[in-house]
């Protein structure tokens, strides 16, 4: 595994939830995961890191944003793999969950690493703090 590894969690049509496909190329991508379900952007962000020369570990999610268990299972996973520190982003598309961002946010100070996220999402998990 490279220095510039993504965890990315997000939809797909194949593949097993709760599993950890390793994919540093797009065949290797479409092989294990398959097409976007509608309104998903998981892989859309997956082919965006490959497209930049990043690895990625991808864990299929059942639903981006609300499927809790997948989200911690994932991260569970890296942390008994030693992986957490080698990975440099968590793309997180369709998470504006508070529990799930903030069991994130800690991984990312220990670390260094970046969690990707957009906009809407974003809005989400502010507007969701009655302490802000």
């Amino acid at each position: 595994m490279s220095n510039l590894t993504i965890a990315l969690f997000g939809e797909a049509e194949k593949g097993d939830y709760r599993t950890a496909y390793h994919c540093k190329t797009l065949p290797q991508l479409v092989d294990y995961l398959g097409n976007p379900p509608p309104d998903s952007h998981g892989l859309y962000y997956a082919v965006q890191a490959l497209l930049y020369k990043r690895e990625l570990i991808f864990f299929r999610v059942k639903e981006e944003g609300f499927s809790d268990q997948d989200y911690y299972s994932g991260l569970r996973f890296l942390e008994k793999e030693n992986l957490i520190a080698k990975i440099v982003a968590y793309c997180l598309p369709g998470v504006g969950d508070s529990e799930i961002i903030n069991t994130v946010i800690p991984i990312c100070d220990q670390n260094n690493s970046i969690m990707i996220t957009s906009e809407p999402d974003l809005y989400d998990y502010l507007t969701s703090h009655s302490e802000i």
